[in-house]
């Protein structure tokens, strides 16, 4: 019989830490994107069929397209979300084993409260994840952006 220590290996770690964050946050994103394409125009998808569009016609040209500002919040929330991912690690592994699940926020936070007080550093840490976030959500804006 085998048995893995699913906390005690660093990579089963951080494939038990993925499937925490896919359960949590995938139901959030859906409802974005439930409620944008139920504000897609049903007489869209009929002049669509009525010119002989097929399904994967319909889906690249008329439902994509109309997608892509949703597409757009969820990625921007998502990698703020991961930037910022605290909760889970924290709770689940503490760190992990030879601190291979720390993220930055658990890094900021042993910095400022754990280990010897180097309120500083751990400000500016910070102030290096706003940065993150404002330049990956810039990039995200020029990638999505329509011509």
């Amino acid at each position: 019989m085998i048995v893995i220590f699913f906390i005690n290996d660093p990579f089963w770690a951080r494939v038990v830490i993925m499937i925490a964050m896919t359960w949590r946050w995938t139901g959030y994103n859906m409802m974005f994107y439930l409620a944008a394409m139920q504000n897609i125009p049903f007489e869209t998808y009929e002049a669509a069929h009525v010119d002989g569009a097929g399904p994967v016609a319909i889906f690249f040209r008329i439902t994509l397209p109309q997608l892509k500002p949703i597409i757009l919040l969820t990625m921007i929330m998502t990698t703020n979300g991961n930037l910022q991912l605290f909760d889970e690690p924290m709770n689940l592994t503490g760190g992990g084993p030879a601190e291979m699940t720390t993220t930055m926020s658990q890094y900021i936070y042993n910095n400022a409260f754990v280990y010897s007080p180097a309120f500083g550093y751990s400000v500016m840490m910070s102030y290096v994840i706003v940065i993150m976030v404002a330049l990956l959500a810039f990039i995200q804006f020029k990638v999505v952006k329509d011509d």
